[in-house]
């Protein structure tokens, strides 16, 4: 059940991932009266069921990180608080640099971009990460945000050559070509870094 409401809350939003002239929309820019209405409806019906046998797992908590984004798009309330919750759960069933990456982010929007930072794992202890283009993807974004401009452009010409789809590419492009010298740090906003692509 959880699986599959993940899977649903994924497809539910795949008219708004790209424009329309095929450029990647990050889920904070996504045009939320594009989701399938229907299919949330249903992977919201799906998780209500799971959590009524009392067993925690993977999937379910991933459809529920799904369902708590589109919860704040439509109704504009913070809930960071609650998805840091979440990927605490998930960082408890394994430890996945994905996960890590993630979690990260939300907490920089909790705590601010230095305290996500300071979260995101080490891709020195790590080899997956290397090669992982939304982890630099993620560092890019947070170091754009504390003013340490040269480090983010790195990072995104890191992530910029590990992605492969033009849309998200170009996408990374222009979030790199949007850097300044370094500067002092900017006012956190929407976490704008591809993390799903969701």
């Amino acid at each position: 059940m959880g699986l599959l409401a993940l899977m649903l809350h994924a497809e539910a939003r795949r008219k708004a991932r790209r424009s329309p002239n095929g450029d990647f929309v990050p889920l904070a820019d996504q045009d939320s009266n594009l989701w399938d209405s229907q299919m949330i409806l249903e992977a919201e019906t799906l998780l209500r069921q799971a959590s009524g046998f009392g067993r925690i797992g993977r999937y379910q908590l991933e459809a529920a990180l799904q369902s708590a984004h589109v919860y704040r798009r439509r109704t504009g309330e913070s809930n960071w608080m609650e998805i840091v919750s979440l990927y605490d759960a998930l960082v408890a069933l394994g430890r996945s640099p994905v996960v890590a990456t993630n979690r990260a982010l939300a907490i920089a929007e909790v705590d601010g971009s230095q305290a996500g930072l300071d979260a995101m794992p080490d891709v020195a202890t790590d080899a997956r990460i290397a090669e992982y283009q939304p982890y630099w993807a993620a560092r890019a974004e947070l170091l754009a945000r504390t003013g340490a401009h040269s480090e983010a452009r790195q990072a995104y010409g890191m992530a910029i050559g590990l992605e492969r789809d033009p849309a998200i590419r170009r996408f990374l492009q222009q979030r790199q070509a949007s850097l300044r010298p370094d500067s002092p740090p900017i006012s956190p906003g929407s976490t704008q870094t591809i993390k799903n692509p969701s």
